[in-house]
């Protein structure tokens, strides 16, 4: 089954905002379990692609929306092996 159409939902300021907060989250809320992180960056982006499309809110903003905060997800998880992988190697 390809997905790789969910690709053109993704929004780049939607995931590069809930990349940024959910970064934030993680370092200032260590208490917060980790798996809470994508639930928060799913609600983010929703209610950010909500804003952003007010008065033409339709289920295609709320995809968009929800695929760009659970994007943001993967993307962090994708820097983070990159730098540690960089880092193993020194």
């Amino acid at each position: 089954m390809d997905l790789s159409f969910l690709t053109n939902y993704i929004n780049p300021l939607i995931l590069g905002i809930c990349l940024m907060v959910g970064y934030v989250i993680k370092e200032a809320v260590p208490k917060l379990p980790n798996r809470y992180i994508p639930l928060s960056a799913l609600m983010m982006g929703t209610i950010i692609a909500i804003v952003i499309a007010y008065p033409g809110i339709n289920a295609e903003v709320i995809l968009g929306g929800m695929i760009s905060g659970l994007a943001s997800t993967g993307l962090y998880e994708m820097i983070r092996n990159l730098l540690n992988k960089d880092r193993k190697k020194k």
